[in-house]
């Protein structure tokens, strides 16, 4: 068996202000922060002698690398980042930002906005715009049924109210 991987999709490119803030935010902590923290301790581990046997000094590097790698991450993608500031001119069809409230066939209501693949997971409420059940939304409108396959099967929506919040 082959370890070969074809490359992901490049995940889309849009976030919302508040988004863009907090990765910024995010970045700076580690950078200023959380990274000194942790060369200090190395640093520190490091003086005690034996670096093979040396657990505190094996866990600060290992740490040092995932900051390093998070940090990495960030600045390459805050490049490409669009921050998506203006609202839709046509207020009635979902797009990105929207948020959707939606009914299913049982009368469950969902309140859900429609984000960034980078920050869907601030709220439960968010779900970035790569997921199946955004791409099902984005382009309709209010009492259009939507048809969502899950795991569970296949699940049908009615959309219930569009709400742009500036």
């Amino acid at each position: 068996m082959s370890r070969y991987r074809p490359p992901q999709k490049p995940s889309s490119p849009y976030i919302t202000p508040a988004g863009a803030q907090d990765l910024r935010q995010e970045l700076q902590f580690l950078w200023t922060k959380k990274r000194p923290e942790v060369t200090q301790a190395v640093s520190e581990a490091a003086a005690q002698g034996d670096r093979s046997e040396n657990a505190e000094y094996i866990y600060g590097k290992k740490q040092l690398r995932e900051i390093d790698r998070r940090v990495r991450f960030l600045r390459k993608r805050l490049d490409v980042l669009n921050i998506v500031n203006d609202l839709p001119t046509d207020k009635t069809k979902i797009y990105f930002g929207a948020w959707v409230t939606i009914e299913n066939e049982q009368g469950e209501e969902k309140k859900l906005r429609i984000v960034g693949p980078d920050e869907f997971d601030r709220d439960e409420h968010y779900i970035s715009m790569d997921s199946p059940m955004a791409k099902a939304l984005l382009g309709k409108s209010v009492d259009d049924d939507i048809q969502v396959m899950t795991p569970k099967g296949n699940l049908s929506w009615i959309i219930i109210e569009i709400e742009y919040l500036e």
